[in-house]
């Protein structure tokens, strides 16, 4: 089985940083009261951050998967954001009727 430059337990480690930061984002904004658009940008940025991070530093392309999953997931996060911008109101009412 060919090695590609990390093993199993730095690919988890490589998995839980990111984790750690998007949910510490999502608990920051929680606590500090912060609009959704700027959480969702943050944690947006922070993805597409470690995707960047991954493909230049991990060797012999050993997280390149991660990588493509974290800048589309930081994209989307993006997209939500700006829904968010535009359309204020709607998510509002939902948490309001909840």
């Amino acid at each position: 089985m060919p090695h590609n430059g990390i093993d199993i337990d730095q690919f988890v480690l490589l998995t839980i940083y990111p984790t750690a930061v998007f949910f510490g984002i999502g608990l920051l904004g929680k606590k500090g009261m912060i609009c959704d658009t700027l959480k969702y940008t943050l944690q947006g940025f922070a993805c597409i951050v470690f995707s960047i991070v991954y493909f230049i530093a991990i060797p012999h392309g050993g997280a390149q998967g991660l990588a493509i999953i974290l800048i589309m997931f930081g994209l989307l996060l993006l997209f939500m954001a700006r829904k968010q911008m535009i359309q204020p109101a709607a998510s509002q009412d939902r948490t309001n009727t909840s």
